[in-house]
């Protein structure tokens, strides 16, 4: 198969590929350490009897490749889980129980992820339309004062950590001017208005931040396509100056930050702890501090593999707006 279906073919090859590598670097990681697995797995508090369970529902006692088929046999047929008294089933894909909660921990990422997506969709739309604005002003208005303000603007932006932005908008804009309320999450599905409200000061936090990363990259790759021959060649047929910025050399540009914006969702949806901690978020991040403080190794493995899995599958849609972009790509 040849073209644009052949490259989605093997793009999804690529991304099945990528995310069974993962699960055996997180399978090896976290259960093929030195020490008590199942102890570990089963929490601090477990009885002797219950670490027994545990370590028979891991298949300890078998050789890895064995207990990593297993693992392997949960994520995609599901598997049974003994409780004592009754035998329950984890439909797939079953990433574990929780031995703190008896929760599947699916259930657990299900009802945490709709609140890390609001955050992360929300701050993505900021910082894509500051980040990109800001750095094609700044390639724009090269050598000017304009573009050495906007340099000197998002070089701070890097480097204050996203905690710092947060409490000083907390401070200034709902303690000192009191525009805003202090941040509740609310359901989208309850009131969608405050949903938007509550949810403005983290999505700015998190956008500032990225936003940085994304006026520089824009900057640099906005300088390299306006150096290029075609541009040379539009502006001696007299191209107005903006149609050369926005419609061509804009367009040439977008590939890097495409790829990072990929990046940056993928992982984002899983990290953003800082931003869900300081904001009192119930989200994915937090739940991850939780399940570490409390040693619940089943959720944080499941938490690391759901982050694997939105970051492959944010760059497998990377790679389909590649091709939609530049039908080069298809050929490569």
């Amino acid at each position: 198969m040849s073209g644009f279906g052949g490259f989605l073919l093997r793009r999804a090859a690529g991304a099945v590929v990528t995310l069974l590598a993962i699960s055996v670097i997180v399978y090896v990681v976290f259960y093929v350490t030195p020490g008590n697995i199942a102890q570990i797995t089963c929490g601090p508090r477990c009885s002797p009897e219950q670490v027994h369970q545990v370590a028979e529902q891991l298949k300890l006692g078998d050789p890895l490749y064995l207990r990593y088929w297993h693992f392997l046999q949960g994520l995609f047929v599901g598997q049974d889980f003994s409780t004592g008294t009754s035998v329950e089933h984890c439909a797939a894909p079953c990433l574990g129980q929780s031995y703190q909660t008896d929760q599947q921990v699916l259930d657990i990422i299900l009802a945490k992820l709709p609140v890390s997506v609001s955050l992360v969709l929300g701050a993505m739309v900021l910082w894509l339309l500051l980040g990109i604005g800001t750095g094609v002003l700044s390639a724009w208005r090269r050598g000017r004062v304009s573009e050495r303000v906007l340099t000197a603007v998002t070089l701070a932006g890097t480097a204050t950590p996203v905690f710092v932005i947060g409490l000083v908008l907390m401070i200034v804009v709902c303690g000192e001017l009191r525009l805003l309320p202090f941040p509740q999450y609310v359901n989208f599905s309850d009131d969608p208005e405050q949903w938007a409200w509550n949810l403005l000061l983290p999505w700015l936090s998190l956008a500032l931040i990225e936003a940085a990363a994304f006026a520089r990259l824009t900057r640099a790759a906005m300088l390299e396509t306006l150096a290029e021959d075609h541009i040379r060649t539009f502006r001696a047929y007299g191209v107005a100056e903006r149609s050369i910025v926005g419609r061509h050399a804009l367009r040439g540009a977008l590939a890097p930050v495409i790829a990072l914006n990929a990046n940056n969702v993928g992982s984002a949806v899983g990290g953003a702890v800082l931003t869900e901690t300081l904001f009192g978020l119930p989200g994915i991040g937090q739940e991850l501090v939780h399940a570490v403080k409390v040693v619940d190794l089943p959720v944080v493995v499941g938490m690391v593999l759901v982050t694997g899995f939105f970051v492959v599958l944010a760059n497998a849609v990377a790679d389909v707006l590649y091709a939609v972009a530049d039908r080069r790509v298809v050929l490569a």
